[in-house]
């Protein structure tokens, strides 16, 4: 594996966090939309990840020059709408109240929302050190060469 494959594996997650920050923050924006064009309230959605499992040992990984062949990169296959049922609410001067009254909102749970985002978050961060730390050990390579 080449520095600029790390590079890369270290870029395919900054995507897929960048991707799942806008999810949630999709899912936060709408925690009290009641109607959609697609009728009912928002549904909350949720990304899904997939990388395909490396079948080398980490000392055969490190020692291994072949072209990256794809199976280390974070990919994202999927964004989901979560199939629980919406909170009812009681409030019978809402627009969109069914005939007891009740409003149904989508079944977000902010706290739940704002912990995905942290870690999504410090995930972001994690892949940023990793391109880091790879950028400066090019650098010193390249100062060695001098």
């Amino acid at each position: 594996m080449s520095m600029f494959d790390t590079m890369e594996i270290s870029s395919s997650g900054l995507s897929a966090q960048r991707l799942r920050m806008k999810v949630i923050s999709s899912n936060i924006a709408n925690v009290n939309t009641t109607r959609t064009p697609g009728g009912g309230p928002y549904r909350r959605r949720d990304t899904i990840f997939a990388a395909l499992p490396s079948t080398k040992s980490f000392q055969d990984e490190l020692l291994s020059r072949q072209k990256d062949d794809g199976t280390r990169h974070v990919k994202v296959v999927g964004i989901t709408e979560d199939s629980r049922a919406p909170r009812l609410k009681y409030d019978p001067t809402h627009p969109d109240a069914n005939e007891e009254g009740y409003v149904e909102l989508p079944n977000i749970d902010v706290v739940e929302e704002m912990t995905n985002m942290m870690v999504a978050k410090r995930s972001f961060e994690a892949n940023i050190a990793a391109l880091n730390v790879t950028k400066n050990m090019i650098s010193k390579a390249l100062e060695i060469g001098r």
